[in-house]
């Protein structure tokens, strides 16, 4: 009986062993790969981690850091966002920012949610693409209190100081103001990843060169045409439009996904067309399609549809493409 305890004491000693050898070969295995995962967590986090705001500064940045691997490039909001004016900041939005070392926004005012960024996240370096850069003043049109019915929106879009406040914050319409953002990136993201500086400073000199073409272009077709010309536009980003090309603007209606417009705005716009012998009108596709067919169908003149790039794919060459695709059509307009 004695000599059986003992066999079975021996056993349950041996089992416990192996069971122990088992489970420490198995702690250390996972051990070693959660080890491995930091470190290949670590690596990333010795990167620069550069959030944007919305697609034109992405775009900006994207060309910037090219071809370095001192940086993680993220975007705020999706590439179809459109303008950042009524943007929400999201709780996601909000952890992909507390993990940013850099967060590039346009300025102008067009981020509301910026002083939401700066009181939750005060070590975060927050840069401004127009910084020192000579922007528009507001000519926007006021919205009169029967075209929003809801209370809310019509406080929303009452004139431009309540969007933007008083600059016109779409600089990047107009191919200068642009480069100079693009100058500033280059500086801003050289001054956080100095060990890089030098790609992000060739970069910007290649980029900028393709965007003084266009640049030339414009100014081509401004002193080809260099006629008196009114024209009306139903956004805001085209008064750069108006000015890069030397147009007079002689009316802005500030079309946007929830503007109304009423009939006493449609018998003003008609009355500035006819007052002033407008012809041409800018405006955009997306939000302006119905008023521009009014127009068309009530006087003589003809509508032309440009990008405002705010929106489109994350392909480098996406602000050149639109901007190309802009000049083209102003050459139709005013080579009428």
């Amino acid at each position: 009986m004695g000599r059986n305890v003992k066999k079975s004491v021996g056993k349950n000693k041996y089992l416990f062993v192996c069971c122990m050898l088992l489970v420490i070969t198995l702690a250390g295995g996972i051990f070693t790969k959660i080890y491995v995962n930091i470190e290949k967590n670590g690596e990333d986090t010795e990167k620069i981690r550069i959030v944007t705001s919305f697609y034109p500064i992405y775009i900006a940045a994207k060309n910037i850091v090219d071809g370095s691997d001192g940086v993680i490039l993220e975007n705020l909001s999706e590439p179809q966002t459109g303008c950042m004016h009524d943007y929400q900041l999201t709780p996601q939005d909000m952890i992909l920012l507390s993990k940013a070392d850099l967060f590039l926004v346009n300025g102008g005012g067009i981020e509301n949610f910026l002083s939401d960024v700066g009181e939750s996240y005060p070590n975060l370096i927050i840069q401004t693409a127009t910084e020192g850069l000579k922007l528009l003043e507001e000519d926007v049109a006021p919205v009169e209190e029967d075209s929003h019915p809801d209370e809310d929106v019509q406080e929303e879009h009452n004139h431009g100081e309540d969007i933007h406040g008083e600059e016109n914050a779409h600089g990047w319409m107009d191919t200068r103001v642009y480069a100079g953002m693009v100058e500033n990136i280059a500086d801003f993201i050289s001054q956080v990843d100095q060990e890089n500086a030098e790609i992000y400073q060739e970069n910007r000199e290649a980029y900028c060169e393709k965007i003084e073409n266009l640049s030339n272009q414009i100014e081509t077709i401004r002193d080809t045409f260099s006629k008196e010309e009114n024209v009306v536009i139903f956004h805001e980003a085209y008064e750069y439009v108006a000015e890069q090309y030397g147009l007079s603007q002689v009316y802005c209606l500030n079309l946007d996904e929830e503007r109304q417009v009423s009939a006493g705005e449609v018998a003003d716009v008609l009355g500035e067309i006819a007052g002033n012998d407008v012809s041409v009108i800018l405006a955009e596709e997306l939000y302006g399609k119905d008023m521009g067919e009014t127009v068309e169908k009530e006087t003589a003149c003809k509508v032309y549809y440009l990008d405002t790039l705010v929106r489109g794919t994350y392909e480098k060459d996406s602000y050149l493409k639109g901007m190309q695709r802009n000049i083209d059509c102003m050459k139709q307009a005013l080579e009428k």
